[in-house]
């Protein structure tokens, strides 16, 4: 069973839960979602099993209090705060859609902490047409509508099949969705406009695997695409695409975790 916990620093508090019993270090840092992803925390745990003997792994949330302006490389620099208050250095980091954009921030500002960087459904250039799922998420927010933004958060992300699997899970888990959850999911989905930073990719000196979605509804293809032209010069780059997953396909592709944990163990 997957371990609650709680890191304290000077500055803030942020939950993580953490599994496994492997040597080396696994850290998720899942993408933008209405609620806490550690109410998932025993579904995370199964969902990456093929790590429990070789990894300790983390996964960690934002931290608990966010204020106005709250950006993408200040996410960075709490993550990384959380892992050296923990110690952990040299990592592997997998970074989901938002998670992966702190990812590459992580690897930019802290090499130290990464030793591996595997980008799922990221962007490092969130372009204005592709602003426009996440700006209807933040109207849906703002006016308070939980049950239409987890509707609308489960058509973008997953594909047609499985949000009709999902579709009365999302209504139901919208009921529990407190003001407080839609007021923190406005600030950090704020974080996403505008990202940019393409020109310092090349300031990324570890390893990186790039997994990306031709049918991605939220970012994009072009999204997985530009990281790639910007890194594919170097020979431990790598590129995969999915087709038919959906934004998601970190969670719905039935090979994606194989792929991180062979990226991860290759020498």
């Amino acid at each position: 069973m997957a371990l609650a916990g709680v890191v304290k620093t000077d500055d803030f508090e942020m939950d993580y839960c953490t599994f496994g019993k492997g040597d080396r270090i696994f850290v998720i840092i899942p993408g933008l979602s209405v609620q806490s992803v550690m109410g998932s925390k025993d579904a995370i745990e199964k969902a990456y099993e093929l790590f429990g003997n070789d990894f300790t792994v983390y996964v960690f949330d934002r931290k608990r209090s966010i204020p106005e302006g709250y950006s993408v490389s200040d996410m960075a620099d709490d993550t990384a705060a959380a892992m050296k208050q923990l110690g952990l250095d040299g990592a592997y980091i997998f970074g989901a859609s938002q998670g992966g954009m702190i990812g590459m921030m992580l690897a930019i500002k802290y090499p130290e902490l990464v030793s591996k960087l595997a980008l799922g459904s990221t962007s490092s250039h969130v372009h204005r047409s592709q602003q426009k799922v996440i700006k209807e998420w933040i109207r849906l927010a703002q006016n308070k509508d939980s049950a239409g933004l987890y509707d609308e958060f489960g058509k973008e992300i997953y594909p047609p099949d499985v949000y009709e699997q999902f579709r009365d899970s999302f209504a139901e888990a919208a009921k529990s969705v407190t003001d407080k959850d839609l007021e923190r999911f406005v600030i950090l989905a704020r974080a996403v406009v505008d990202f940019n930073i393409t020109g310092q990719l090349k300031m990324i000196d570890c390893p990186v695997l790039a997994l990306g979605e031709f049918d991605d509804e939220v970012l994009d293809s072009d999204a997985t695409m530009e990281i790639a032209e910007n890194l594919d010069y170097r020979s431990d780059f790598s590129l995969y695409m999915y087709k038919g997953y959906g934004h998601a396909a970190f969670d719905t592709a039935p090979d994606y975790k194989k792929r991180l944990y062979d990226f991860y163990m290759k020498p």
